[in-house]
């Protein structure tokens, strides 16, 4: 069995209810459906409450799609539409590479994120048929956010269309203060990040009711009386760590959900819609002004060669040139780890000699005939010609 096939077919499992329609949404408004990322440390009811937002979608007849990034996991209580498992074999990448399990789980999404491509073209295809996109990430939590590989699925979800995160908490084992800090922490740091809108969904509000997390994030007092019974330095940091989050807090979408009963789904969709307008005020916008820049900055790269072009030109006057590893001062004989080049004429340089040619030399000397010589300068008018007909040269 392979680590990953040569060329890894994404497995598309909608492709029954889409193939029909494809030829119908020609003239439907192109749309983009909202991607959501789901995040949180393990136990906390990803997968779960993931099959629950599932099954919602389908009991409203609400278009979506389902991709599981997770290759570690042994059974889903869900079909997905895409799965990584389907391209990449978790096993045979640790026993090949020798890894343990998190490195096993990194080195399989590298893998299938050189085919991301892949999955976007059925996004693509798709968009108009489709309100959301759910993405399962592995249980251990790190091994997506900060990966190489998360980023850029993470990123690529971002650019394609609108794109939320969404952390799920262990609300039973937030009720601690201190524990509360660390996973809002964990949040802030990924929401910073990758700059994308968050929705902070409580679970498990079954088995203990999230108002007291709800009441921390918004009642600063409230929360440094919870810390009064903790006189160690863990309290004190907790302490002054609140002060830092409640900038944060107001930046936030949070929900009280259960993955097990469906307590909170509709209002969880409601907080997706509030990110999304999030989304298009902050994230796209800063998304335009950082491909503008790019592409301002390519375009000063692309009149500075030319300049440069422009005036090797010139200096050459159309005559052949080679290298002078020796004038150059960045150079060594063999060329290489250097960044300029130096290009001197063949009427200027002798390479039988180390030595300039005196000025009153032949300027003949380099051709083997007068025609050579006109053909070369020929070629040289032609080209500045063309650039002064063209404005090149104004540029």
């Amino acid at each position: 069995m392979t680590t990953v096939n040569k060329e890894p077919q994404i497995k598309d499992n909608n492709n029954n209810n889409n193939n029909n329609n494809e030829n119908n949404n020609n003239n439907v408004t192109e749309k983009k459906p909202t991607n959501l990322i789901i995040l949180g440390m393990a136990g906390s009811g990803k997968t779960t409450l993931l099959q629950r937002l599932r099954a919602h979608i389908y009991e409203n007849k609400i278009p979506g799609y389902i991709i599981n990034l997770d290759p570690a996991v042994a059974n889903l209580p869900y079909t997905p539409n895409i799965d990584i498992r389907d391209t990449v074999n978790y096993k045979e990448v640790m026993k090949q590479y020798n890894l343990g399990p998190n490195g096993g789980i990194v080195t399989s999404l590298n893998l299938f994120s050189t085919k991301f491509d892949k999955v976007l073209e059925i996004l693509e295809r798709r968009a108009n048929q489709l309100k959301y996109v759910i993405l399962d990430t592995p249980g251990q939590i790190e091994v997506f956010t900060w990966s190489a590989s998360g980023s850029i699925i993470t990123e690529l979800m971002a650019s394609s269309g609108p794109t939320v995160l969404v952390y799920v908490i262990d609300t039973p084992r937030t009720i601690e203060p201190t524990t509360f800090m660390s996973n809002m922490l964990y949040a802030c740091s990924i929401m910073y990040k990758s700059r994308l809108p968050m929705v902070i969904a409580f679970n498990k509000v079954d088995v203990t009711d999230h108002q007291f997390a709800e009441e921390w994030m918004t009642d600063f007092d409230s929360f440094q009386d919870a810390l009064t019974a903790d006189p160690t330095y863990m309290g004190s940091l907790t302490r002054s760590l609140s002060l830092v989050l409640e900038e944060f807090y107001s930046q936030l979408q949070s929900v009280g959900v259960s993955a097990v009963d469906g307590t909170g789904i509709d209002t969880f969709f409601e907080k997706v819609d509030l990110a999304v307008g999030d989304y298009y005020k902050y994230y796209k916008t800063d998304l335009e002004k950082m491909k503008s820049e790019q592409l301002r900055k390519q375009e000063e790269q692309q009149v500075k060669q030319f300049e440069k072009l422009k005036k090797d030109l010139e200096d050459s006057k159309g005559a052949k040139v080679v290298y002078d590893f020796k004038s150059d001062p960045n150079k060594d004989s063999t060329g290489s780890n250097k960044k300029n080049q130096v290009y001197r004429t063949l009427n200027d340089f002798d390479e039988n000699s180390d030595d300039e040619n005196d000025d009153d030399e032949d300027d003949y000397q380099d051709y083997e005939n007068d025609e050579e010589r006109e053909l070369d300068q020929k070629e040289y008018n032609d080209l500045m010609n063309y650039m002064k007909n063209n404005k090149l040269s104004d540029k």
